[in-house]
């Protein structure tokens, strides 16, 4: 049988990690992408392996586009006959504050990291997929770059950015049998969502709780498979009814 790969990126903890899982139980060997977190990557690919899945880790930092294409152009002559079927966007940053007390780097950073780094990875892969005619990308962006949060000018603005890249480059590959969609959590319970209080936003969620990681996963692995091959360009909000 045919071995097909998956990229998370951020895919050590929080949602990447319930991805990395659920598409790991789907067949997919994984390829969990981090930065820093070593210790959490290794648990990520352990939980797949005991789940009965095959991955494993592989360190770039998404918003460099030297490490990226060094770190992935390796991979692929290790493998040489193999492509990245599915790209899961998903690392991000949050570095919030008002925009006038915003520093440069506070900018820059955030943007880097969920904007630049869609690009860089996805430009890499993106000729992979062409080629072979068939490919899956899934880029989690937020409620916040659909309805904009204050103190998030920067987070607002990367994640509404990868949304607009998403309806541009569905069009530009569904002749190729790619579809290129996006989910919008709302709160989710991770470790960026930790330090807000979560009694005071559950008022305003219809649901009136916080989603789980998994939930998310759930909506991504849809997206991914062979069923849901005449969907592209779409944002699906995972919010509990927050913004509809």
């Amino acid at each position: 049988m045919e071995k097909k790969y998956a990229l998370v990126t951020g895919g050590s903890r929080g949602i990447g990690r319930a991805i990395a899982l659920k598409l790991g139980s789907m067949g997919y060997h994984i390829l969990v992408n981090y930065v820093s977190n070593e210790i959490e990557a290794d648990q990520t690919v352990q939980f797949i392996v005991d789940n009965g899945g095959d991955a494993e880790k592989i360190r770039f930092n998404v918003a460099n586009q030297v490490e990226v294409e060094t770190v992935l152009g390796a991979w692929l002559i290790s493998n040489k006959t193999e492509y990245i079927e599915v790209i899961i966007n998903n690392a991000g940053i949050k570095k919030d504050n008002l925009l006038m007390w915003m520093t440069n780097e506070e900018w820059r950073s955030v943007l880097d990291t969920s904007l630049e780094g869609f690009f860089n990875v996805t430009r890499f892969l993106l000729k992979g997929m062409l080629v072979k005619r068939y490919g899956r990308i899934v880029n989690v962006v937020s409620l916040s770059g659909v309805k904009g949060m204050s103190g998030q000018t920067n987070y607002s603005a990367a994640k509404a950015g990868v949304i607009g890249a998403t309806k541009a480059l569905a069009q530009e590959v569904a002749k190729r049998k790619i579809t290129v969609n996006a989910v919008a959590p709302g709160f989710i319970h991770t470790d960026m969502t930790s330090d807000i209080e979560a009694e005071q936003y559950k008022k305003i969620i219809p649901m009136e709780r916080f989603g789980q990681p998994e939930e998310v996963a759930a909506a991504v692995a849809f997206l991914v498979s062979r069923e849901a091959s005449y969907i592209t360009g779409e944002v699906i909000h995972i919010n509990g009814g927050l913004y509809t």
